[in-house]
């Protein structure tokens, strides 16, 4: 964790009751477009399991989860701009596997109880808001734990698909289907023609 990261945490921390007795936890949630994504969150310390990794740094404990410690080897909690403004960002030089080209996914018979609750969530909550943007999201496959979605429409090729995914589809999802650990996006965004945001030039 950088210097501006551990003070960014420890304001933040203030503002929770009892600070002194919290640490913040750190897991992997997911992927999304070939990078992790994560949840932080403020927890006990005494809840800290035997498997888990629990680094102080001045005055402030970080949990890392036990599934999670392979995955944030060598990472780093950094500080920088989201839309202008400060905020916490992960460089992390690890990534999920990359995702299987759709020939290559599993069978894709969508029968299966799990894979029916997906669906329902994907028709009744996501794709009504991402309709909004000329877009919708749709299951190709569900194995072993792991939802292969497709973005279509307005979401191919936007440049805040990952986003959408990491931060709308990917939480309504594990929400609801507890089952799910992992959502990987497998559009070929290179085909899209008519995103509703231009990825940023280079």
């Amino acid at each position: 964790m950088t210097e501006p990261a551990l003070e960014m945490v420890k304001q933040i921390r203030a503002g929770e009751s009892d600070p002194e007795s919290l640490a913040l936890w750190l897991e992997v949630s997911g992927s999304a477009n070939g990078s992790y994504t994560y949840d932080m969150w403020f927890q006990q310390i005494s809840d800290a399991g035997a498997g888990d990794a629990v680094v102080t740094s001045d005055g402030l404990s970080v949990v890392v989860a036990e599934s999670s410690i392979d995955k944030l080897a060598g990472a780093t909690l950094d500080v920088g701009d989201h839309g202008g403004e400060q905020g916490l960002v992960m460089l992390n030089p690890n990534v999920p596997p990359a995702a299987k080209p759709v020939s290559d996914l599993p069978g894709s018979d969508l029968s299966d109880p799990v894979a029916k609750r997906i669906l329902e969530i994907l028709e009744n909550e996501v794709n009504p808001q991402i309709a909004m943007h000329g877009g919708f999201a749709d299951l190709v496959a569900y194995s072993e734990g792991t939802a292969y979605v497709r973005m279509l429409g307005g979401c191919q090729g936007c440049g805040l698909a990952a986003v959408t995914l990491s931060q709308g589809i990917t939480v309504a999802i594990q929400e609801a289907v507890p089952e799910v650990t992992s959502v990987l996006d497998v559009t070929d965004h290179a085909a899209g023609d008519n995103p509703y945001y231009q990825s940023a030039k280079k």
